[in-house]
């Protein structure tokens, strides 16, 4: 078993990581911005099932600063940067989102290094890779990079593209023996931990309490949380893993956005009572991404099904993503149980 350093410990995705990783028996650290959220993190933790709390440490530490990432990962095997800001639509300055996670990414490679860690796997996204080529006839693998500055790519999109390349020019110039893993998982959907709810549940969320009137004709590809920390945990260790990019999703082609208000009522009943059932007009969407820059992304890919190839996750790490269906359902399902959708 490996000593692990897991980044923004109180983090969607970085929670279900911890709880596999003490589930496999390793000994984890993780990386809060402030060591006050430390029992709340223990506690929505100890709901998701963790009782292995002895092998789980706490260490403050931004990705804004350089305090605090040598102990950080002082003494660890493998590094899994999970942490990167989330921000949607249009940034009054974009360097507030692009920093944390290129400069942060930067941070974190640099002390791992030299700490003499021997891989480190870093959360990217789907959106470096399949975001701002029109709607072209194409599978999206793990060779594509989304353009800078494409149609439909905001500040959060910047982010993650520049993070990564900026990640992979380190460990090509500087990064010694150590070794480099990237994650991109689609849109993220699956069962909350805690009272947030992050990433693209909040589609699921939208549609169960009624804020959302209608789905708009978008196309959404989708995976499980758990999935996406399932290849995290293999990509640690897989041999055929390192200076590998992974692009984690079903398989299946995107989930129209009016599929997953039909999943909900299918099997919801009356909780699911609120899930619009109309489709917003491409018109309106289109006029509406005029004067909010959040409608943009959506507008630019309206009617467009992507389809993401996850051929390498399953032949290098062995690793085949439950249905897109699955995550709908366990998102809204976790949702429901914790008060979370009215």
């Amino acid at each position: 078993m490996s000593h692990v350093l897991v980044t923004g410990g109180s983090g969607f995705i970085a929670g279900h990581v911890i709880v596999q990783l003490l589930d496999q028996g390793h000994t984890v650290r993780s990386t809060l911005r402030s060591l006050r959220k430390e029992g709340a993190v223990r506690d929505v933790l100890r709901a998701a099932g963790v009782t292995r709390h002895e092998a789980l440490t706490f260490v403050e530490a931004d990705l804004m600063q350089d305090a605090g990432w040598a102990e950080a990962v002082a003494g660890t095997d493998f590094v899994l940067h999970v942490a990167s800001p989330v921000h949607t639509g249009k940034a009054k300055d974009e360097e507030e989102v692009i920093a944390p996670a290129r400069d942060g990414a930067l941070r974190v490679l640099r002390a791992a290094r030299d700490a003499g860690v021997r891989r480190v796997v870093l959360t990217s996204a789907f959106h470096a890779v399949g975001f701002g080529h029109g709607h072209i006839d194409h599978v999206f693998t793990e060779a594509d990079w989304s353009p800078l500055f494409g149609r439909g790519v905001d500040a959060y999109g910047r982010s993650k593209i520049l993070a990564e390349r900026a990640a992979w020019d380190f460990v090509a110039t500087s990064g010694g023996p150590m070794e480099l893993t990237t994650i991109l998982p689609v849109a993220v959907m699956g069962p909350v931990m805690g009272d947030d709810v992050s990433g693209a549940n909040h589609i699921v969320q939208n549609s169960l309490n009624g804020r959302m009137p209608g789905y708009p004709n978008m196309f959404v590809p989708i995976v499980d949380v758990r999935d996406v920390a399932t290849v995290h945990v293999a990509a640690m260790t897989a041999p055929g893993a390192a200076g590998e990019r992974f692009l984690v999703g079903t398989g299946e082609p995107a989930v129209a956005m009016k599929e997953i208000g039909a999943v909900l009522r299918s099997d919801l009943g009356a909780a699911a009572s609120k899930v619009p059932t109309r489709t917003i007009p491409d018109v309106v969407v289109k006029a509406t991404a005029l004067f909010n820059d959040e409608y943009k992304s959506v507008a630019a890919d309206l009617g467009y099904v992507k389809r993401v190839s996850n051929e390498k996750t399953r032949s290098v790490l062995g690793i085949s993503p439950r249905p897109a269906r699955e995550a709908i359902l366990a998102a809204g399902r976790s949702m429901v149980a914790r008060g979370l959708a009215d």
